[in-house]
């Protein structure tokens, strides 16, 4: 057997079917699309599904919007700050030094847990028990612009 004497199989090639090609035929003129009407024409319009509520029509629509003015803040419990030795000052660089922090940019102090020790603590912005803690254990507060 050689390659030029390979033919494929009988009734596994099926012949296409020329559509439109003269009236005498069997898919002339019309081609099998009946007449008139949008499946007549060439294409259906993207996201047609037939009759059926198409997908963007039947998901909600989004409400609200993204303020590009919102200041994010990277977030420390005055409890973690009782790693650091008494009287030190605490700021952005050393959060961030010890991983208490990940992010660069603007960090707030909240109030949960208890402070052990006196600190000086620098920051952007505190909340007011956060403030009340530290204070109470014989520290300082410090706002950052």
């Amino acid at each position: 057997m050689k390659l030029h004497h390979l033919k494929p199989a009988d009734g596994s090639r099926k012949r296409k079917i020329r559509v439109g090609r003269g009236e005498s035929g069997r898919r002339g003129k019309t081609a099998g699309r009946g007449t008139k009407g949008l499946k007549a024409r060439s294409k259906l319009r993207r996201g047609f599904e037939g009759g059926q509520m198409p997908l963007q029509r039947r998901l909600p629509k989004l409400k609200g919007f993204k303020n590009p003015n919102k200041e994010y803040f990277a977030v420390v419990n005055v409890e973690r700050l009782g790693d650091f030795a008494a009287g030190t000052t605490v700021g952005p660089d050393e959060l961030r030094e010890r991983g208490l922090i990940k992010a660069r940019g603007r960090v707030k102090v909240l109030g949960e847990g208890d402070v052990p020790h006196k600190l000086t603590v620098r920051a952007h912005a505190f909340s007011v028990g956060a403030v009340e803690k530290i204070t109470a254990a014989g520290g300082s507060v410090e706002i950052i612009e």
